[in-house]
């Protein structure tokens, strides 16, 4: 890939996975590789239980949360719903980096921007659900920031949020594998729900009372951008790891774009809270890079 090419320029791609697999780590490794390669990078932190992206990504403070630009959940009083009880669009999703305050963004020059769109861990009692961050994390859309900006958005650990309907707004997910039975399971589990949503199968929507909430949730499916799931396999130790995980994948009919190795540096920044920056893991992104660039060019 060369800094002239934009073929990720205004795209929004998804990283998903299980719990530990290193979604924030890949998701910040690529936000790095991206920047470097000339894109501005937007990265959505719409994990509402993870925290330290901003300090993985050099930020010294982290912002202020969407959820509290939007005027909270519905579930302390505020505006945001769920999109499973109200899938009807956020208002107000499309924000501008001219009118929008400077405390709901980080910014490093005009290269990388962090939104934080939500966390629960201090809601207290009864309002923990995260339903409502899914829902920003569906609609957001950043304006303003570059003619070659691409969107990074690190999703939650599971499926959760795909039933939810956010990779609607997606146009690729990368699906993080570490060596691990339920990782593998999960990439299978979201390649076959973009199938299902590209073949045209509609959300469940017997819980909607309302025949214009049920046409307004079809809608936003018949709507999908998604294109394609891909997988990068993480903290690979040794090539008899990385062959077995790349064996039990293919065996779900699914090719990993990249391998990134296990690289020690990595758990001790998120540890002490540092500037991540994984030495052995950048070449590794890069690669993982070129080749999901090369499939997505044999589709177009």
């Amino acid at each position: 890939m060369t800094k002239e090419n934009k073929i990720f320029a205004d795209k929004r791609i998804g990283i998903m996975g299980k719990g530990g697999s290193g979604k924030s780590t890949i998701t910040v490794l690529l936000a790095k590789a991206f920047k470097n390669y000339g894109y501005q990078v937007c990265v959505l932190d719409a994990d509402s239980t993870n925290i330290g992206i901003h300090k993985a990504l050099g930020f010294k403070k982290s912002p202020s949360p969407l959820m509290d630009y939007f005027g909270g959940a519905v579930f302390s009083g505020g505006a945001v719903s769920c999109p499973v009880d109200d899938p009807t669009h956020l208002a107000g999703s499309e924000i501008s980096l001219k009118e929008i305050p400077t405390k709901y963004y980080s910014q490093y020059q005009n290269e990388l921007f962090l939104f934080v769109l939500g966390k629960i861990g201090d809601k207290g009692p009864g309002a923990g659900c995260d339903g409502p961050i899914s829902k920003i994390t569906r609609d957001l859309r950043v304006r303003e920031i570059g003619n070659k900006h691409v969107t990074l958005i690190d999703i939650k650990a599971g499926l959760e949020d795909s039933a939810r309907g956010v990779i609607t707004g997606m146009d690729w997910l990368i699906t993080v594998v570490d060596p691990n039975t339920a990782a593998i399971q999960i990439a299978a589990d979201i390649k076959n729900l973009v199938h299902q949503i590209q073949a045209g199968e509609l959300p469940s929507t017997e819980h909607l009372e309302s025949p214009e909430l049920v046409e307004k949730a079809k809608k936003i499916f018949r709507e999908a951008k998604i294109k394609k799931s891909f997988v990068i396999m993480n903290r690979i130790k040794n090539k008899k790891i990385e062959n077995y995980v790349k064996e039990k994948l293919n065996e779900k009919g699914i090719s990993p774009i990249g391998v990134i190795h296990e690289d020690n540096s990595i758990p001790l920044s998120w540890i002490e809270g540092n500037f991540l920056e994984g030495i052995k893991a950048k070449k590794d992104i890069i690669q993982a890079i070129k080749r999901l660039e090369k499939v997505i060019k044999e589709q177009q």
